[in-house]
């Protein structure tokens, strides 16, 4: 029988050990700044029943969905961890106290054409709010700092956060006369920084019949440029004209306010009416954050509000709001522009045990009181030569080696060699765990992100 070929599809992402290490820091990292804010962590089901997954996704999203049968189940793997999310608050609506806060990290799901930090199969990290009946737009200001206090632990610092809402854009749709195809002329706007103006104006007019003279005044209206207070100023012209555009108005300018409050600084968020997000179930505030260096790349992160997403599922109203950290995404970019500090600790282990004597006893007991102590330690039990033991600490990247001999063990001592200077020392093996950690604080240390 011939072996098969092993390979990977495009579009799924496997790392190496070393880089695995640093994904995980990453996603450690979003753990911990999510429950500070008083996220709980949750978890659904990748595959779902699909109509479930689209009862309100329409659009793009079916276009993109991975959809198949089981015997007689139409079954879909979930495009976002959002839908799945106004699923779960419906099911367990009596069960939850609100608002609801929950934070997940999982694998979702898109069958877009693989292309450079576009996968198939990524990581997203989302925070999102749901509220009972009302949610206040407190929620709408507090995502976005969370964001970037997200980032700033991550040691990224060129980045901006881009805020605009769909209740400005549908009220400038409907004075045009386009609400019936507000939905298609946002989700062409959408791309106007992939594709361009000219065909962004070529496809409203082709695709969606919109006039030129209409195409013309979109363009317009979405180039508005300036500082916050410029753009919502400009903003200003259009109100009293339509009741929409003018609350979607005020909206932006209370998140704008309480953004400034909670810290962010204006340099890292904008005023931008070419956001729309190409998901329909968004209706208010809307973001998408990108690298200032690496606008190419497009969002790393995106989100927005939702009042009616929860309605495919239950009669009850559950406003929601929340954001997406394209993890997989992000990972990608910062690893391809060599933005990872690749001097932090990325071994499996901070110390390799190696016994000298037949008797393993006393390196099993040794490393079992240096995980007690929060040491990760592993016991290399191979029967190979000492040149070759050593040669795997130093390609797994384990940066101690802890000998026992008949020495050491009669005198209760080990001795802990440091395998990037060749540095030995023999410590009381009461002692070695506190002495590892603290050289481990010495030698690693910096965020997980360099920027130069």
């Amino acid at each position: 029988m011939a072996n098969v070929t092993p390979r990977t599809l495009s579009g799924f992402m496997e790392l190496l050990p070393a880089q695995q290490q640093q994904f995980e820091k990453i996603a450690e990292v979003l753990r911990r700044v999510y429950s500070l804010y008083g996220f709980t962590p949750l978890d659904t089901p990748i595959i779902e029943s699909s109509d479930v997954l689209l009862a309100k996704g329409g659009g793009e999203t079916e276009k993109q969905i991975y959809r198949f049968q089981k015997g007689d189940s139409d079954l879909s793997l979930r495009f976002d961890l959002t839908v799945p999310l106004a699923k779960y608050v419906a099911m367990h609506y009596s069960e939850l106290s609100f608002p609801f806060r929950r934070f997940q990290i999982g694998k979702v799901y898109r069958g877009e054409r693989a292309q450079r930090g576009r996968f198939r199969e990524f990581y997203q990290a989302d925070i999102d709010v749901i509220g009972d009946g009302k949610l206040s737009i407190m929620n709408e200001a507090e995502i976005p700092s969370i964001i970037y206090r997200v980032f700033n632990e991550l040691g990224l610092k060129r980045f901006v956060i881009r805020v605009n809402n769909r209740k400005i854009l549908n009220g400038f749709y409907a004075l045009l006369g386009l609400s019936e195809k507000s939905g298609d002329v946002m989700r062409t706007v959408d791309k106007l920084d992939k594709i361009g103006a000219e065909k962004v104006k070529a496809i409203l007019c082709e695709d969606f019949g919109v006039s030129e003279e209409n195409a013309d005044d979109i363009l317009k209206f979405i180039a508005i440029k300036g500082t916050n207070s410029e753009v919502l100023g400009a903003l200003e012209a259009y109100r009293g004209k339509n009741e929409t555009f003018d609350l979607g108005l005020d909206e932006l300018r209370e998140v704008c306010r309480y953004l400034a409050a909670f810290g962010v600084p204006e340099e890292n968020f904008r005023v931008d009416l070419t956001i729309a997000r190409g998901l329909d179930y968004y209706t208010g505030t809307v973001y998408e954050t990108t690298m200032l260096d690496y606008p190419e790349i497009g969002a790393i992160c995106a989100g927005g509000r939702y009042d009616n997403l929860a309605g495919y599922y239950t009669d009850k109203e559950l406003p929601g709001v929340g954001v997406a950290i394209g993890l997989t995404r992000l990972f990608f970019v910062l690893d391809d522009c060599g933005l990872l500090n690749n001097e932090l600790n990325t071994a499996p282990a901070d110390a390799l045990v190696i016994p000298m004597t037949d008797d393993l006893s006393a390196a099993i007991e040794c490393a079992s009181a240096l995980r007690e102590s929060g040491v990760r330690a592993q016991v290399y039990f191979e029967d190979k030569k000492f040149k070759q033991k050593i040669t795997y600490a130093s390609k797994t990247g384990i940066p101690y080696a802890v000998f026992l001999g008949e020495d050491e063990i009669k005198s209760g001592t080990v001795a802990v060699k440091d395998l990037s200077t060749g540095r030995q020392e023999t410590v009381p093996a009461g002692s070695a765990a506190e002495y590892i950690k603290a050289k481990l604080g010495e030698r690693f240390t910096g965020s997980i992100i360099t920027e130069g």
